[in-house]
């Protein structure tokens, strides 16, 4: 049960330059969130003033806004630093939820399992119809491999956050992706809720389907190998 007042869950949402699609998720996740729960928006820019229209509008919600440093890896970490619930959940401005998400995520957290907890990923119809591959290969990414990315929603508990250390603030880029590789390192178990999680397909639609599938999959092996290496080294070892 949670007492009145207190915290249950933070949501951290970073927000990029210019970008206003946390406005809409605002709005889906106001009918859906639970007692006890904080929205933190963390940017590298002031506050907007149109965030006291989205306030007004949803007086059921705990919205901040925090702003410092810019960088997906900064951003991250000072919204969950800032934040106050036991429950971290970490979504994209752009990201969408079904209608079972909240009773499911709680369900899991609640059950102490000290595991990190993801989404099946889906993309919303604004861009190229062979996302869906793209959505197959994450699935195959994320149930075989074990290696589900930031899009995915990663849930997990405060205690588990703090000690894998946060989300590593000088990488140039895939800090969601070398997050997991810290709690696999730590064999810390990543699973899924078996459940889907939108996220907008507009990078696809902007840049070409087959140059940003080709040029994720370069980037993610090139971030992967040597982690391969020390983790096939840390096993080696123990034996």
């Amino acid at each position: 049960m949670t007492v009145p007042g207190e915290v249950l869950l933070s949501i951290v949402i970073p927000v990029g330059p210019g970008d206003l699609s946390w406005g809409d998720l605002l709005s889906q996740l106001a009918p859906a969130c639970p007692a006890g729960t904080e929205i933190v928006l963390s940017a590298a820019e002031d506050e907007p003033a149109l965030l006291d229209g989205h306030r007004s509008a949803l007086p059921g919600l705990a919205i901040r806004w925090i702003s410092g440093v810019a960088g997906r890896g900064r951003q991250l970490n000072r919204g969950a630093r800032s934040s106050n619930g036991g429950y971290l959940w970490f979504l994209h401005a752009d990201s969408r939820l079904s209608g079972e998400t909240f009773p499911t995520l709680l369900r899991r957290l609640r059950a102490g399992e000290g595991a990190i907890w993801y989404f099946d990923l889906r993309f919303l119809p604004d861009g190229p119809r062979l996302t869906v591959l793209n959505e197959v290969g994450a699935w195959l990414r994320s149930r075989l491999l074990g290696l589900p990315f930031g899009d995915q929603g990663f849930a997990l508990t405060r205690s588990l956050f703090e000690a894998l250390g946060g989300f590593p603030e000088q990488a140039e880029y895939g800090e969601d992706h070398l997050f997991v590789w810290a709690a696999r390192h730590a064999s810390v178990p990543v699973r899924p809720l078996g459940l889907p999680l939108m996220t907008s397909a507009r990078k696809y639609a902007r840049s070409g389907w087959l140059t940003t599938t080709l040029r994720h999959l370069w980037l993610t092996w090139r971030q992967a190998a040597p982690e391969i290496v020390r983790l096939a080294r840390s096993q080696g070892g123990r034996r």
